[in-house]
């Protein structure tokens, strides 16, 4: 009897290596080309640090399946320049969301140049597939106010390798954010470009914020979305293809 107790509370024990398990691994992957000046990004960064903090969103990370979600905020820019501002960090609760947020609010800005969407895609996939987390899923956060690519690694590329590691990317299509701004870009519409061109996936999805008010709002919207939305596989219900990717529009 006394064996088979040890081998029980063996069971129990935690694995030396072995990889973390939580429900989701999602990279926060932030807009910090040459168009963002360095109020814009606190500005952002704000936005962000409210909503993780809110209680609507730590209520959706406490009641998730694991209670957990592991969570890292990269800037980029140009080819050569995406900048891991916050490292992966488990969030369980209001006290990891306000160590995270800290975090965010205290980083210098080092991202820089003109945009390269797919080699920041490929930068996120990185950081998840190199981590030492399993998360139930994977998530890419794209935010931008712009879908074109100068430099880099072609978005079609990215998006394709991201997909075939079943990451789902989801974006966050930004018209306005501190500053008054003239709205949509005049020779595209920018929420049916992140739709066509970017975003892919079980479940995903576009938000629109299209000014200051509506920024925090947002991104809580969508990080709510992202952390509640049940897992889902290949020929399952609620998987949606690209083009099937809901519209979701934060005014």
């Amino acid at each position: 009897m006394r064996f088979f107790a040890l081998l029980f509370v063996a069971m129990l024990m935690p694995v030396s290596g072995q990889a973390e398990e939580l429900d989701l691994e999602l990279v926060l992957l932030a807009d910090a080309t040459g168009s963002i000046d360095d109020a814009e990004i606190r500005f952002q960064r704000q936005g962000y640090a409210a909503a993780l903090t809110h209680p609507q969103v730590l209520e959706a990370i406490t009641g998730s399946l694991t209670g957990r979600i592991a969570l890292t905020y990269v800037e980029w820019g140009d080819e050569f320049s995406q900048d891991v501002v916050v490292p992966w960090t488990v969030i369980d609760g209001a006290e990891s969301a306000g160590h995270f947020a800290k975090a965010l609010l205290a980083a210098p800005r080092k991202a820089y140049g003109y945009n390269a969407i797919g080699s920041a895609l490929s930068k996120a996939q990185a950081l998840i597939e190199e981590n030492d987390i399993t998360g139930l899923r994977r998530v890419i956060d794209f935010s931008a106010d712009s879908a074109n690519n100068w430099n880099g690694l072609p978005i079609e590329t990215a998006r394709a390798a991201a997909l075939d590691a079943r990451i789902t990317i989801n974006g966050l299509a930004i018209l306005c954010r501190e500053q008054e701004c003239s709205g949509r870009p005049n020779a595209y519409d920018l929420e049916a470009a992140f739709a066509e061109r970017i975003v892919g996936g079980p479940g995903s999805f576009v938000i629109t914020v299209d000014g200051r008010d509506s920024f925090a709002e947002a991104v809580r919207k969508k990080l709510i979305l992202e952390i509640a939305w049940p897992p889902a596989h290949p020929g399952e219900p609620g998987e949606k293809t690209p083009e099937q990717s809901a519209q979701i529009r934060a005014k």
